[in-house]
Formats: structure tokens, C-alpha cells, sequence
């Protein structure tokens, strides 16, 4: 992709990892007896024990005992745990709204393991050489295995132990489904967190480029054919051209929100390459003005598939603003790249790009809208 096409969305500097740790967490019951676990690749494992726990407890306590260990050592780190609930909390930056709230959720509710996530949270802002990896749990990984099995045999005879090379003999690792279930999420926010996303492991197929960013009042009005949007439609529209000739499996993912979303669909239409809608929900539009949905209709009938996260539709702006969310977090996951359109203002917009980055580093764009009209 040529420099020209967009400004880079800040320096990032690709760092090579020093320490690669499995992390588990394990619990008999919810809550119950819990273990947790962790080794790293290069030999070193501990596993240890709580007497009443969670399983989302033992995930976060595994995280925590690694990288104690591991303090003093240089890193980077890079952390491998098959826990949504704990690589979304650093890839999608729950952490930043539980400080700024004062440990309060998005319902305004303590947040759910604030002894663990504390703790961990300052370790990791404190090293700021930990990246977070989600792995597919029980899918023939021989390092999620291990620890998975160290964390169940740790949560069955509740005492700790530890080695400087992997153990010969583990006992079975956790069966899908067995005590997975996390703890009771407290709140609709906890409860995306808790979950996870429908489809998560699935992906998209081919090259995957995500376009994000600004709704219409930041790009001109509502008006489609407005100078500010059709100055990033170009833009956008000349982007997917170059990424194309790279990529000959270039496939571009949006989530259909009126603005630069869909200004991503109508690029990929002009310049001949598929794109996959990806909706929080069903019927998302059904709020938009009539001519809104029309349009939408239109552009997602175009689609090279249609991926929903959720089978039911928000009862509340809550639900809705969670599901959003997860719809985020789910593209962030699948992208392969990622155009941004951002002001460089706007907060909302800013963490979106920052997530990218953390997923992705150079290989994500941002494009300001003012600078367009400016010229």
C-alpha cells in the first residue's frame, strides 16, 4: 500500500518476542474448587490453586502468577490464553473506562475481580512490553493442553508446584464445555465481556481489510454525496485499489454503521472487490429513516456474506452500545488490516484505532476527513 494512499496511525515499532507463556484457569463448579496455570515454551511452568474460585478468576490469576514470575526478566512478553474475558480486557482496552470510572462498569457496578485485575493491570501498564494472543482452547494446541491440564489437575488437588521444564506426565486436559462457563456476568457489558463473541474462532475468509470510523456528522452531514464523504469514498475507493494488487484475496469487512462504514461497502463495489457485512444484530437498522434503510438494503443484498453476532435484538440502548462492542472486538480479531477514517479528536474514534493497532501495528491507516476538503 503506498504511503501516499493515507497517514500511518502513529509509530509503531515491531518488537521482537523474548518470552512466549500459555496461561489456563480451571475450576470443579461455578464457583468451586479453582486452578490456574501457566508455562512458557522454554520450559519453565507453575500451576497452584484457590479453594473457592471462578473460572474467569483462575484465567486472570494465571495471567497475574506468570508475569510475577517473570518480573526482572527482559521481555517482550507475549501472553497465549484461549480466555476472551482476559486478552479482549488488554486488546479492546476494558481497562481504560474501569479506571476512569473508578472500577465501575458501564452499569455504574464494582467490577467483577478487582483483586486480580488490579494487580495485573499495573503489572502489565508497568512492564509495557506485554502483548495478549487468543488461542483457540481444545484445539490440538499442545501448550493450551498443557496448561490446561496443569490448571485442572491444580483446581482437583488444590496445591501448588512448579518445574523448570515441562512435565512428562499431566493429567487429562479439561473436557469443552467442563466448568467453562465464567462467572455470572453482572451486567450487560459483563456479559459480552464474559462471553465472548458468536463466530469468534471463525474469521473471515481471505485477505481481510476493516473499515472504520466517523458517522455522518463528522463527515459532512447525512447527505451521501456530500464533498467531505465523497472526498473519503475516493479516498478509501484508491486505497483498496493498491491493497488489491497486493492481495488478490482482498476482502473487505464493515459493519454497515451509516458513515465510513458504509462508505468502506461502496469503495469495495467501486473497485470490484468483495465485501462481508459483519452486524451486531438483527434488523440493526430498524431505527434509521426509511431512505437509511433503503440504502442499507441495498448494500448488504451486495454483500459477499452476512455475519450476525447475535440471534436477538437489544432491549435497550445498554444491550445495543454492548453489542456494538463485541461487534468491534470481533473485527478487530479478523482483520488482516485496517482503514480508519478519524479526525485525530474524537476519543470514540481514537480507541478504535488504537485497538487496531495493538492487533495489527503498521498495518493500519488512518484517513482525516479534514484534511481532504482542506486541500
Amino acid at each position: 500500500m503506498p504511503a501516499s494512499s493515507a497517514g500511518r496511525a502513529g509509530a509503531w515499532q515491531h518488537r521482537r518476542v523474548s518470552v512466549v507463556v500459555f496461561t489456563d484457569g480451571a475450576c470443579q463448579g461455578n464457583p468451586g474448587p479453582g486452578g490456574w496455570a501457566w508455562a512458557r515454551t522454554d520450559g519453565p511452568w507453575a500451576r497452584g490453586a484457590e479453594a473457592r474460585s471462578t473460572n474467569q478468576r483462575m484465567e486472570i490469576a494465571a495471567v497475574l502468577e506468570a508475569l510475577q514470575a517473570l518480573e526482572g526478566e527482559p521481555g517482550p512478553v507475549e501472553v497465549r490464553s484461549d480466555s476472551t474475558y482476559v486478552v479482549n480486557c488488554f486488546r479492546d482496552r476494558w481497562w481504560e473506562g474501569w479506571l476512569r470510572k473508578g472500577w465501575k462498569n458501564s452499569q455504574r457496578k464494582p467490577v467483577a475481580n478487582r483483586d486480580l485485575w488490579e494487580p495485573l493491570i499495573e503489572l502489565v501498564r508497568g512492564r509495557g512490553d506485554v502483548s495478549f494472543t487468543w488461542v483457540k482452547g481444545h484445539s490440538g494446541d499442545p501448550m493450551n493442553d498443557l496448561v490446561d491440564a496443569l490448571a485442572v489437575t491444580a483446581a482437583a488437588e488444590q496445591r501448588r508446584a512448579s518445574g523448570d521444564e515441562h512435565p512428562a506426565e499431566v493429567g487429562p486436559p479439561d473436557r469443552p464445555g467442563r466448568g467453562r462457563g465464567g462467572d455470572a456476568p453482572s451486567s450487560t457489558a459483563d456479559a459480552g465481556e464474559a462471553a465472548g463473541l458468536a463466530g469468534a474462532g471463525e474469521g473471515i475468509e481471505g485477505h481481510a481489510l476493516v473499515v472504520a470510523g466517523h458517522r455522518p456528522p463528522e463527515l459532512g452531514g447525512y447527505e451521501v454525496d456530500n464533498p467531505v464523504a465523497t472526498a473519503v469514498r475516493r479516498r478509501l475507493t484508491d486505497i483498496l485499489a493498491a491493497t488489491a494488487e497486493l492481495h488478490d484475496d482482498l476482502v473487505v469487512a464493515t459493519g454497515m454503521g451509516l458513515g465510513a462504514e458504509q462508505l468502506g461497502a461502496v469503495a469495495a463495489l467501486d473497485v470490484g472487490v468483495p465485501f462481508v457485512a459483519v452486524l451486531p444484530y438483527p434488523d440493526v437498522d430498524a431505527v434509521w429513516p426509511a431512505e437509511a434503510r433503503q440504502r442499507f438494503g441495498t448494500l448488504r443484498d451486495q454483500a459477499r456474506d452476512v455475519v450476525v453476532l447475535q440471534r436477538r435484538v437489544p432491549a435497550s440502548k445498554q444491550q445495543a452500545g454492548a453489542a456494538l462492542r463485541r461487534r468491534d472486538a470481533w473485527l478487530a480479531r479478523a482483520a488482516d488490516q485496517a482503514v480508519v477514517v478519524w479526525d485525530g479528536v474524537d476519543d470514540l474514534v481514537g480507541r478504535q484505532v488504537r485497538t487496531f493497532e495493538d492487533r495489527l501495528g503498521d498495518d493500519v491507516w488512518t484517513i482525516d476527513p479534514n484534511e481532504l476538503t482542506a486541500r
